[in-house]
């Protein structure tokens, strides 16, 4: 990452990334879809209206993770080999105790955190179900979130992606079985799932037992090491804060949409926000490279290498999210009728939300390349105050306001595109502030300080 023509790398960096990402929407996407055709629209709107919930109590750690991939990145590339072993065996212990951590906070208030969101009472008790099983298996599921991150802080993203293709074709199969042949419904999706993440997790563990290298794993030797945990949160902490505040005002924006009472609207919305993020991880891969090529850089001291990263991973997301965005609007109707065949009001009602959010995508996919670009240079506070005031601010602002006032679909769902304009232009200009501070420290090649806030 640190030497040679950049274009090429990103792209090779990327694309495995983007396909990991996909594969793992695939196992909600195979949730929603099998049990959309196979148990009715009520089962379909139960397990799309957790994903806003699911999202609010996992993205805290998620953003530990993130943290992990700066440290372990910059240690890399400074060629600190000890700090990276002490990393690997720090992280893994957190993602351990998270994943304890929310299996029982998960599985206690399923049904309370759905009460609080204004569930439908149609659905609310077959989304309980799905929720307990999903958090059950959080343990797993954080181990290869920040299994997968310390190997994408070396440059590895293949192998996490081998170990999901694997994972998914055992989703895919178990859905099948436990939906199909033992009617099982939501419970059915939601064990599936849990069994497939189970499967990656174990993948990337032998993985990082087998390496040789200084990313090398010993069970025996798991602890947390204060000044690497200091590290991680540094970074990880207000990664893991915006993700929560994100994730609360698109908690509001569900309860907004099981407000109107529907059925209808809220499986069509889920149906669309399924569809969504096939375009929204396919750019957000290029956030996750960004990061990565950032930290690795910026610890070999290479910060015009830095500056050049940004500029085409930029580039590449406004294609990537201007193609595939208003591809999914214009194959909108088949797409949502894949999850609720011929449910027609469904799909007209998926069809309406992919015309507000996906035709602006590329904003969020540009909001995030520059928060990782931040990131990356270990500055975390800055994108964070600047996402909550931003894009959540704005979020729940409209929701009291403007959408008090008109109360439609299509109104509520325009908030996304204004927020993600707004906070992309102000994350920019944080950019450049702090792109001058963060600089003046590359005049010491390798033996960089650690950039605080």
């Amino acid at each position: 990452m640190v030497h040679g023509p950049l274009a090429g790398k990103i792209l090779l960096f990327a694309l495995p990334l983007m396909l990991s990402s996909l594969l793992q929407l695939l196992f909600n996407a195979a949730d929603v879809v099998v049990v959309g055709r196979c148990a009715g629209k009520e089962a379909l709107a139960a397990v799309g209206s957790t994903g806003s919930l699911i999202n609010l109590l996992v993205n805290l750690f998620v953003g530990f993770s993130v943290g992990t991939n700066v440290v372990v990145a910059r240690d890399i590339g400074a060629g600190r080999e000890e700090d990276v072993r002490s990393s690997v065996h720090t992280a893994i212990a957190i993602s351990l105790l998270s994943g304890l951590f929310l299996a029982v906070l998960g599985v206690a208030a399923a049904r309370q955190l759905l009460v609080w969101t204004a569930s439908a009472p149609d659905v609310i008790d077959l989304a309980a179900v799905y929720l307990r099983i999903y958090f059950a298996g959080m343990p797993v599921n954080m181990l290869y979130n920040f299994g997968a991150a310390i190997l994408r802080a070396q440059g590895d993203t293949r192998r996490p992606l081998y170990f999901l293709a694997v994972a998914g074709v055992t989703n895919v199969a178990l859905n099948l079985l436990f939906v199909i042949v033992f009617q099982m419904s939501v419970a059915g999706v939601a064990l599936a799932t849990i069994i497939s993440q189970a499967v990656s997790a174990l993948l990337v563990l032998g993985c990082l037992m087998r390496d040789q290298g200084p990313l090398h794993l010993d069970i025996r030797a798991l602890r947390l090491d204060r000044r690497v945990v200091k590290r991680i949160l540094q970074v990880g902490l207000p990664a893991g804060f915006q993700g929560i505040v994100f994730s609360l005002s698109n908690v509001v924006i569900q309860s907004s949409i099981n407000s109107f009472g529907s059925t209808a609207i809220i499986a069509g919305s889920s149906a669309s926000a399924n569809i969504e993020g096939f375009v929204y991880v396919s750019m957000n891969a290029f956030y996750q490279t960004d990061l990565t090529f950032t930290s690795q850089n910026y610890g070999a001291g290479e910060c015009r290498r830095v500056d050049r990263a940004l500029i085409l991973c930029q580039l590449y997301t406004l294609a990537a999210g201007l193609l595939l965005g208003n591809l999914a609007i214009f194959f909108g109707r088949p797409l949502a009728s894949i999850y609720a065949p011929g449910e027609e009001e469904v799909i007209a009602q998926a069809v309406v939300r992919l015309k507000y959010v996906c035709s602006l995508y590329c904003l969020c996919g540009m909001m995030d390349v520059m928060v990782g670009a931040m990131r990356g240079l270990g500055y975390s506070v800055a994108p964070m105050i600047v996402s909550m005031v931003g894009a959540c601010g704005i979020r729940l602002l409209w929701v009291a306001t403007v959408f008090q006032a008109h109360r439609t679909p299509e109104v509520l769902y325009s908030s996304y595109p204004v927020s993600w304009a707004v906070t992309a232009a102000v994350h920019i200009i944080f950019f450049l502030c702090i792109r001058k501070r963060a600089y003046a420290r590359c005049g010491i090649h390798g033996l960089l300080p650690e950039p605080q806030g």
